[in-house]
């Protein structure tokens, strides 16, 4: 099964193996919203892996 690659855009590994996710929801219309709002979806949060063995391998590559 293929890689869902609009997924893995949004996944990266860091060195001790942890999957962090981007915060959606910051590619546009951000001008009302608040600076506190703003800088909250600037961090990165962790993905919890919580999704079946067919799922990880449709999402996750390899």
């Amino acid at each position: 099964m293929k890689t869902n690659k609009s997924y893995m855009k949004r996944l990266r590994v860091t060195r001790k193996g942890k999957i962090v996710a981007r915060t959606p929801g910051h590619n546009h219309f951000n001008a009302k919203e608040s600076g506190s709002g703003r800088q909250r979806r600037r961090r990165s949060v962790s993905f919890h892996a919580a999704l079946s063995n067919a799922a990880k391998s449709r999402f996750l590559p390899n």
